[in-house]
């Protein structure tokens, strides 16, 4: 006899990242970059306000169309918790989708998925949304069916 569990349990995927990065050349042009090959970004420019406000824009829609995938490993767990390499945590809790920008360099946008417990160690982040938790089975049996 086969006995079938009512709840299987949920597969675990890898956490997403996009890095948007806006990189300058010597003759004082720069260029916008997306980690995602399927994005289109702007030529080449001298115009470095433009492409900056481009660059956290394209970063943000990244943000905003992304769906929270509540059964996503963390992405910071995948790198070894690099970005946060003085402060060491078992991942752990929701998953929540962050943008990590610092204003003081201003030339990189990150966009992950990463638990709970790593979100607030990331040094520059903002928690954009967080995963849905999962509906769960109820655990108590459904009541019999009478027959007329």
């Amino acid at each position: 006899m086969t006995t079938a569990h009512p709840a299987t349990p949920i597969e675990r995927v890898p956490g997403r990242a996009w890095t948007v990065r806006l990189t300058g050349y010597a003759d004082r042009s720069a260029t916008v970059s997306c980690s995602n090959t399927a994005c289109t970004t702007p030529a080449r420019s001298k115009d470095l306000s433009a492409l900056r406000r481009f660059a956290a824009q394209h970063a943000a829609a990244h943000a905003k169309a992304a769906t929270v995938r509540a059964n996503a490993r963390c992405h910071c767990a995948s790198i070894g918790c690099e970005a946060h390499p003085d402060t060491r945590t078992q991942c752990a809790g929701a998953v929540t989708l962050i943008l990590r920008h610092d204003p003081t360099v201003g030339r990189v946008w990150n966009i992950e998925e990463v638990c709970a417990a790593c979100a607030p160690l990331l040094t520059h982040t903002t928690v954009v949304a967080r995963a849905a938790r999962p509906q769960r089975a109820s655990a108590q049996p459904a009541a019999p069916v009478s027959a007329p």
